[in-house]
């Protein structure tokens, strides 16, 4: 199966830092890729993480602080240098466009992107990419600010000792999947009789917020969670007033969500080591990584 990872092009907050670029995050999931809040910097990241812009399927931008868009001019520009025959979709805050309209058109170029634009109002499904679903749910952070989700259709898993038994194999299995049921050995079999069901996987990217329900909700039964964790428990009344989250709440998000894996990023400048943000998130729930540079992170394989 092709890769399922999240690529970490920046994770640091609002100021860069020697070990830490502006936000990007390009998740790779099999045949299309889905570049979140590209920050400064975001497109010579891809460069040095070994990953091509020309892959890049969707943009989806949870708002318009620069530190998750001000790369948005650059990947843009550069996609269309590199004349990419496919379109991207862009996702973003409606009330945002003004500002989306200054990073795309920021300087000179030839424009031959076939861009598609998703300006979100409200909460629910976006568009697709690739095989799979963009949806928004709104966070609670000002300007206006929506967290992404990814989600797979389900699907079905073959029971091969099911197929044995009725003698199929080859193209018969393909026309089954197609269509449910087929003729065979003079009795018709429904493809319920030979699979079992296979939940599709999400991955969900809870970026800039306070604590709302609506990151539980967006994170719900996440395989991949990323999460903002900007500041330790100790400096807790910074993340109240400026309505972000501390590692532990990133912790409570991914426990009371259900998600198996969760990425803690968009680290203040203010801490060197976050190795105790990872230990104060690990409070609540088992599998947690902390977002480095370049890092490549992969989605924990289906558990059916």
């Amino acid at each position: 199966m092709p890769a399922r990872e999240l690529v970490v092009l920046g994770s640091a907050s609002q100021t860069p830092t020697r070990h830490r670029n502006h936000n990007g995050y390009l998740l790779r999931w099999d045949g299309t890729s889905v570049l979140f809040d590209p920050g400064e910097g975001t497109q010579r990241q891809m460069l040095l993480a070994d990953v091509s812009p020309y892959a890049i399927r969707s943009i989806c931008v949870t708002h318009f602080h620069g530190d998750h868009c001000l790369g948005l001019p650059g990947i843009l520009q550069r996609l269309s240098l590199d004349q990419v025959p496919h379109p991207v979709d862009v996702c973003f805050p409606a009330d945002g466009q003004e500002f989306f309209d200054r990073l795309r058109h920021a300087s000179a170029y030839q424009d031959h992107l076939d861009l598609r634009l998703h300006p979100v109002r409200s909460d629910g499904p976006v568009t697709r990419s690739g095989d799979v679903g963009i949806e928004a749910i709104r966070l609670d952070h000002d300007p206006t600010t929506f967290g992404w989700r990814i989600v797979e259709p389900d699907g079905v898993r073959l029971l091969p000792d099911a197929l044995a038994e009725r003698g199929l194999s080859g193209p018969v299995v393909g026309q089954l999947l197609d269509k449910g049921q087929i003729d065979h050995a003079g009795r018709t079999i429904t493809l319920d009789e030979v699979s079992v069901s296979r939940p599709g996987q999400r991955m969900a990217f809870v970026m800039d917020t306070g604590i709302c329900d609506a990151a539980v909700e967006l994170a719900a039964g996440a395989d991949l969670l990323v999460c903002e964790a900007t500041f330790a428990s100790a400096d807790v009344d910074l993340a109240r007033r400026y309505r972000h989250l501390t590692a532990a709440d990133a912790g409570r998000i991914a426990r009371d969500a259900g998600a198996r894996r969760l990425v803690l990023t968009h680290f203040s400048q203010r801490y060197r080591d976050v190795r105790p943000l990872v230990e104060e998130a690990a409070a609540f729930v088992d599998d947690v990584v902390a977002a480095e540079d370049l890092a490549r992170i992969p989605v924990p394989a289906r558990m059916l």
